[in-house]
């Protein structure tokens, strides 16, 4: 699969093509808006609190839409299927913010999200940003993979939460960073 952007995901099960979002992908970019907020609250039960089902899950797509810092959205193509991939640069000052990147479940592991990446990494460097950034959760260690066989291998922000013990989270031991101990 290649596409203008350059970018090229190697998939024996179907040929994408990334391109622009355009507003006829709405349907399918909210449902993939709602995928991605399933696969969180099932990482991180204590974020599963926006409601039950795919309307409820795939409300705040409108929002993510509006929103003025929004430099682009581009999708993942199937000539058969549709939209089966989404990913958002979103701005910060001279820098930029891959968010979100969603690959449809079925899609997952054939190199779209690597190809989506690498469009908008394309795009922040013909804009001229100085860095580019992105925030996978830590239990999603496919997107780990995939960010990282992309180049982001260079740890900017940690984001810390104190679980406050309403609903415990069964956190997982294993992660050190400064020499500190973390649960994930």
């Amino acid at each position: 699969m290649t596409d203008r952007y350059g970018a090229t995901a190697i998939s024996d099960r179907i040929d994408v093509a990334v391109r622009p979002y355009r507003p006829t992908d709405h349907r399918e970019g909210r449902h993939l808006w709602a995928e991605l907020a399933a696969e969180r609250a099932r990482q991180y039960p204590l974020a599963a609190d926006e409601g039950d089902g795919e309307t409820a899950r795939g409300a705040g797509f409108e929002e993510y839409l509006a929103r003025i810092d929004l430099a682009g959205v581009w999708v993942a193509e199937d000539d058969d299927e549709g939209v089966v991939g989404l990913a958002g640069l979103v701005l910060r000052e001279n820098a930029g913010e891959i968010w979100p990147i969603v690959v449809s479940e079925p899609y997952r592991d054939s190199g779209i999200g690597t190809a989506l990446v690498r469009a908008v990494i394309d795009v922040a460097r013909r804009r001229g940003m100085r860095a580019l950034g992105v925030s996978p959760a830590v239990r999603d260690t496919a997107a780990l993979h995939c960010l990282h066989r992309a180049g982001f291998t260079a740890l900017a922000s940690v984001e810390l939460t104190l679980d406050l013990g309403r609903r415990r989270l069964d956190w997982q031991e294993g992660m050190d960073v400064a020499g500190l101990p973390f649960r994930y």
